[in-house]
């Protein structure tokens, strides 16, 4: 049975209903000038299609091509199929590397090559990427406007290193370097009613928003933010915002979320009170924990001023164990409103960060495995794939105009 092709608008390009805003129906009532045919073989999921298909000059563009391949949304020179593109592409954002992809397309009955799946995440990154600054140009509509409103919603904010080629790259001899190390800011939210806990005890999100920004931290607020609207923010009664001891975190949060009751993570504190611990009495471990245990649970339950206090009052040093104190001091005075972890827990919510923690990770074995060096432009196209995938926008990236 010989079907002819779909148009765009959902018509048969020899639909009798004057439709003609397809590329195949264009060229059906606006014939192509110095048309010919030609062979065309596209790949798909099920094996080569070969085609003979009509090839000209579009009288109204004046460009040459075939109204075919515009219509299935294929470039001059792409030779997949849109449903085996999209297999593969999301093959790539669910694997560690383009290697990887490779060898589990290939086990379902198509192989590539890894370069060739590096092109079609560049092409479809950038057309990711495109959408997303479209996207926050508008107000986002809320996924699911028909739920109640959510108790408590959770921003959480860290960022980390990855691999990048510098200007020295490839370079025999330079005075540049050739590898440079980049922050990649990486948000999460989640509306806290989605989170739950394994039969042993592990946290679990049933859903969560993850969005990467590698530049200054205000468009990564941006663009958390309009997912966060998207996913329910703007219909929660209380919102929760943790992060570590960066600055800039906790200027984002000030920019972008300022009535968020702010939690610094409790993990990254008991961290930093081990290390004044270590200053004030040596490494010693049983002098080191009797020292620090104690502050801890005090800290953890409710008698934080207490601690605080002590901080404030321990005697000044020389040497390093001094700089320590004074740089540890100065950082529990500047979280000192950001550590009231019992009333937090007691309410069942988190004092810890672990979800962005996770997201970093899950991030970072992608993109920070061994021999991986990115340039900005390869690590933002796919970045941008791999959040139109997390974050629900996938089909509009696969949708025909």
């Amino acid at each position: 049975m010989k079907l002819r092709p779909k148009a765009a608008n959902g018509c048969r390009s020899g639909c009798k209903h004057g439709c003609n805003n397809s590329p195949i129906n264009r060229a059906r009532f606006f014939p192509l000038q110095q048309r010919r045919r030609r062979k065309l073989t596209l790949h798909s999921e099920y094996g080569d299609v070969r085609l003979l298909v009509d090839y000209g000059q579009d009288p109204h563009s004046r460009q040459w091509g075939c109204p075919l391949q515009r219509a299935w949304g294929l470039g001059p020179h792409q030779k997949l199929m849109p449903g085996l593109a999209e297999k593969l592409c999301f093959t790539v954002t669910a694997t560690g590397s383009y290697e990887e992809a490779a060898a589990v397309a290939s086990k379902w009955g198509v192989p590539v090559d890894d370069s060739t799946l590096h092109a079609l995440v560049q092409r479809m990154g950038r057309q990711a990427e495109v959408q997303t600054q479209q996207r926050l140009t508008t107000l986002p509509p809320e996924r699911e406007p028909q739920r109640g409103t959510t108790p408590l919603a959770v921003l959480m904010v860290d960022g980390w290193q990855v691999r990048q080629r510098g200007d020295g790259w490839g370079k025999r001899k330079t005075s540049k370097p050739r590898v440079e190390w980049h922050e990649l800011k990486t948000g999460v939210f989640y509306r806290h009613e989605q989170s739950a806990r394994t039969r042993n005890g592990r946290g679990l999100l049933a859903d969560k928003v993850i969005v990467s920004w590698q530049g200054p931290p205000g468009e990564l607020g941006r663009r958390l933010n309009w997912e966060a609207v998207r996913g329910g923010l703007g219909r929660a009664r209380q919102t929760l915002f943790l992060g570590d001891g960066a600055a800039w975190i906790w200027n984002l949060q000030q920019d972008r979320w300022a009535s968020a009751t702010g939690l610094l993570d409790f993990y990254h504190g008991s961290e930093h009170l081990w290390a004044l611990g270590e200053a004030c009495c040596g490494a010693q471990p049983p002098a080191l924990a009797r020292w620090v245990e104690p502050r801890l649970h005090e800290l953890r339950h409710g008698r934080e001023q207490k601690v605080l206090a002590q901080i404030k009052n321990l005697k000044r040093r020389g040497g390093a164990a001094g700089e320590v104190i004074e740089r540890e001091r100065h950082y529990f005075a500047t979280h000192a409103g950001r550590m009231n972890y019992q009333a937090v827990a007691r309410r069942g919510w988190p004092i810890g960060s672990g979800a962005v923690e996770s997201a970093c990770r899950q991030k970072q074995c992608r993109f920070k495995r061994p021999g991986q060096f990115w340039t900005a432009t390869g690590l933002r196209n796919l970045c941008a794939l791999d959040e139109a995938r997390r974050n629900h926008h996938w089909d509009e990236l696969w949708t025909l105009n």
